[in-house]
């Protein structure tokens, strides 16, 4: 061990341990700060109303959707195992994977202009973390009471009332974890098929470990984990600050008004006493569900839920003094004194009207595509196990492979033809009949006359598949799809 070490270990470097003052720079100092449990008190409030319809809204679709029925199949499943997609009246294959892609720069563009707009509306209202978290909350609360309840009943010790209330509480968490789990899972697999296997026990073991694993993810992050998945694992947190400016509508606390704080009684004259409006009530830490203090500023681990603002309206009623100690308002708002009108005024600006054209930009090509995609999509492959080849009769012969995928969920009869030589004809006539969403490889050959053989240059010369579908019953449809390729005209 070198010097440096044994004064790390050992601080006071004496026998007897007594600290010298030349080792006072010598101290360990613990990086670690041991979670503290956070007790967050039940509040009511418009904000509070506003997070609970996210809530119910939320939860309705994602619990409600496998349910729906749509041409006699489920409205939105993700059958990865035939690879098609279905999400209402549409039916996407993974040729689609634009719209994935187009839907996910949706979603990032509405995440930027929300936060710059109001800061963490997402993490405040529909993040699955928050949602999850308020219904895990809602049901600690129904078994194990409020936050002064809660806090005597884990400080009591183990009791037979502590075992009894927390074991309900655990259960139902599990159980609401289990069908989360469940529900998950049956978009990618028919949830009536799924159910049937549950019922059965004949659940298939992807299915068991995916329903076990999401299931287990949310019973660990609402119930346990909570606010350290905003504080420590979500990147977003992180990165707010670089969508932030000051006309950005925060949470923030009005200290020109509160300050400085102390208790008083209802009658009192805050101004006499030399006192702010701010009672030092602390309530507004005892709501926050990550528990911090709003009345130091803009932190990041605020998650916009905007609960210290309901429970601080109610403080302010109950004083009779002005609404808005703890509000939505913007650090230029703060500085500047600004009115309300000024504050929205300053809400239409640049960045914001950049993030909103793009936007709407992208959305409205994305609906467009969507509204015009074709019924029928083509692919085709030359056949390189057969290379271009002279057959019996003097005939140049090439082999190819047309994938032709049914993006509807009608029956449709196709024929293919070719052209782009003279006297190029297919050696058998094609006719295939797809059935509703179906995708098939069809393989074909295609020959050229030996006089026009002789008479092209030898090499690769484009042609064109057309696949045309015939009528249906309706007289709809005869929709047809053309894509070019290569014949090889081989060396004499």
């Amino acid at each position: 061990m070198t010097r440096d070490d044994t004064t790390t270990a050992n601080p006071t470097n004496v026998p007897g341990g007594e600290p010298r003052e030349d080792d006072a720079a010598a101290q360990i100092v613990s990086l670690y700060q041991a979670h503290k449990k956070i007790y967050a008190r039940a509040v009511t409030g418009w904000f509070v109303a506003w997070r609970w319809l996210f809530v119910w809204l939320t939860q309705i679709a994602f619990y409600g959707l496998p349910w729906l029925m749509w041409n006699d199949r489920q409205a939105m499943l993700f059958d990865i195992v035939s690879r098609r997609f279905y999400i209402f009246g549409l039916v996407f294959h993974p040729q689609d994977f634009i719209y994935l892609t187009a839907l996910l720069v949706i979603s990032a563009y509405l995440l930027f202009l929300f936060t710059t707009v109001a800061g963490r509306l997402w993490c405040g209202y529909a993040c699955p973390q928050t949602v999850y978290t308020e219904i895990f909350m809602w049901v600690e609360r129904k078994f194990e009471g409020d936050r002064a309840k809660r806090m005597k009943l884990d400080a009591s010790g183990l009791s037979v009332e502590r075992l009894a209330r927390g074991g309900a509480k655990q259960t139902v968490w599990i159980l609401l974890g289990l069908w989360t789990g469940f529900t998950f899972v049956g978009y990618f697999t028919p949830i009536r098929t799924l159910a049937g296997e549950v019922l059965n026990l004949g659940l298939g073991p992807w299915e068991t470990f995916w329903v076990l694993f999401y299931g287990f993810a949310t019973y660990l992050n609402a119930g346990f984990m909570r606010e350290q998945i905003c504080k420590y694992i979500c990147p977003y947190a992180r990165f707010q600050s670089a969508m932030l400016d000051k006309d950005t509508l925060i949470i923030t606390y009005d200290a020109a008004r509160g300050e400085p704080r102390g208790s008083r009684s209802k009658k009192a004259d805050p101004k006499a006493l030399g006192l702010g409006e701010c009672i030092d009530c602390n309530l507004c830490v005892q709501v926050c569900p990550t528990g911090i203090d709003i009345r130091k500023g803009l932190q990041y681990e605020c998650i916009g839920c905007a609960a210290c603002i309901d429970v601080c309206d109610d403080v302010m009623d109950k004083m009779k003094y002005p609404r808005g100690l703890v509000r939505y308002d913007t650090q230029n708002g703060l500085a500047q004194h600004l009115t309300r009108a000024q504050r929205w005024k300053r809400v239409v600006r640049p960045r914001v009207l950049v993030y909103t054209g793009i936007l709407l930009l992208i959305i409205t090509a994305l609906s467009v595509s969507i509204a015009l995609r074709p019924p029928l999509r083509v692919d085709v492959v030359r056949d390189r196990a057969s290379l271009a080849r002279q057959v019996d009769d003097g005939d140049v012969e090439n082999v190819y492979r047309l994938q032709v995928m049914n993006a509807t969920e009608t029956v449709r009869r196709i024929s293919v033809t070719a052209e782009g030589l003279p006297g190029l004809r297919l050696r058998e006539p094609v006719s295939v009949e797809l059935h509703p969403v179906e995708a098939r490889w069809i393989s074909l050959a295609l020959r050229v006359p030996a006089d026009t053989a002789q008479k092209q240059t030898p090499g690769a010369h484009e042609i064109h598949f057309t696949v045309t579908e015939s009528p249906l019953a309706d007289g709809s449809g005869a929709y047809s799809v053309t894509e070019k390729s290569t014949f090889v005209l081989p060396r004499p």
